[in-house]
């Protein structure tokens, strides 16, 4: 089935078009920390939910520079829409990559995906494991019926979980020797249960929400990728780490929103004593410079390393693509702080959008693989390297 494969002038309409239309309604989303039913519905009729379907499947084909463009659209409109777009858009490429799924099961989410929003994500994280990016294998067991799988287990941070058609669920197989794989678990199945955790600081309607599963059946054909129970069967950050510069896309998005409002902040405000506006000072202009070199050096990283992994090129490696996340994240962070602490009392503010940004762009280091394990990958590389 057709999808909508935009030309790049179309695309860059599309997206000035749908960031606006996100950022109407953000605050609000926000404020009440509901499912962004209306941005999601935006970014669908944009086309860009299914940006990354591969072309074999009727699909638009794009790499990981265009989600990266996109994902910066959505993260400057609203981030919680970009994150759950993020996820369905991560499915869609890994389909493109390595095909895995069922061919009748991944033809069954294209089939609906061409005529309304349709929302798949991963749900890995758990309890007592913590993020696998640090190791370790799920306790959420896969147990055989006669039809298929049952499920039962607890997830942490499904984002987007309300309006998930997809549980992509990480478990742990009860056979005499195990194996660990990915479930398909329709969002409706009774047994899913949704506990409404998600207090965020940032990113407040993304609705990553903790879930139970409790016996959920699923047909045996559900499977979508399933290996031997061991250490090859952990995460592997470096396999995946070229998704991560759309990740940091996102957040420079953010950044991005909140140097626009940082400039008309500084062209409107006119101080009694000064008599004219604040972008005139020293102080604003040297600010504004700094939040200037941050992000556009940010992005420079972060769309010059995807337009290489779209190039095959070989000399691009995935610490490269973890490394240039760490840069992007903490410029990202970085600009909008210090956005924040010029403007002061105004910047912090709830009625104003800068405070907005502030909290959403604080989100962007907690992503797995998080700082910490992406340094050791790179260090471990330049030491190796160096003997």
């Amino acid at each position: 089935m057709p999808f909508r494969a935009p030309d790049p002038t179309a695309l860059a309409l599309a997206l000035a078009h749908v960031t606006e239309r996100l950022a109407a309604t953000a605050a609000e989303y926000d404020r009440t920390a509901a499912f962004p039913a209306e941005g999601i519905r935006a970014a669908h009729e944009a086309g860009l939910l299914t940006a990354t379907v591969a072309e074999r499947y009727g699909g638009p084909g794009l790499g990981v520079a265009a989600t990266a463009r996109i994902l910066h659209a959505l993260g400057e409109g609203d981030p919680s829409v970009a994150l759950i777009a993020a996820m369905s858009l991560a499915v869609h490429h890994r389909q493109a990559v390595r095909p895995h799924w069922p061919e009748e099961l991944y033809g069954q989410v294209l089939a609906e995906a061409a005529r309304r929003p349709v929302l798949l994500n991963h749900v890995r994280v758990e309890p007592d494991l913590g993020s696998p990016a640090r190791g370790g294998l799920p306790a959420t067991v896969a147990r055989r019926t006669a039809t298929g799988w049952s499920l039962t287990g607890r997830k942490r941070f499904a984002t987007g979980v309300e309006g998930l058609d997809w549980l992509l669920v990480w478990a742990t197989t009860d056979e005499p020797t195990p194996r660990v794989g990915t479930f398909a678990v329709p969002g409706t199945a009774p047994g899913v249960e949704v506990t409404h955790r998600w207090d965020h600081l940032g990113l407040r309607a993304s609705g990553s929400h903790d879930i139970a599963l409790r016996e959920v059946e699923i047909p045996a054909g559900n499977v979508v990728d399933i290996a031997a129970h061991g250490v090859g069967a952990e995460q592997d950050n470096r396999a995946g780490a070229a998704l991560h510069l759309p990740l940091a896309a996102l957040y420079l998005g953010v950044a991005r929103a909140a140097q626009r409002y940082f400039h008309r902040f500084a062209h409107e405000r006119v101080p009694a004593n000064l008599g004219h506006p604040v972008a005139r000072t020293e102080r604003f202009r040297r600010t504004a410079g700094e939040i200037a070199l941050r992000l556009d050096a940010a992005e420079q990283l972060v769309f010059g390393g995807a337009e290489r992994v779209d190039a095959a090129d070989d000399t691009y490696t995935p610490e490269l693509a973890l490394g240039a996340r760490v840069l992007a994240d903490r410029h990202a962070t970085e600009a909008v702080g210090v956005a924040v602490r010029l403007l002061g009392n105004p910047g912090l503010s709830r009625g104003n959008p800068l405070e907005r940004h502030f909290r959403d762009v604080q989100c962007a280091p907690v992503h797995a693989p998080q700082e910490d394990i992406a340094l050791l990958a790179v260090g471990s590389r330049a030491l190796e390297a160096a003997v």
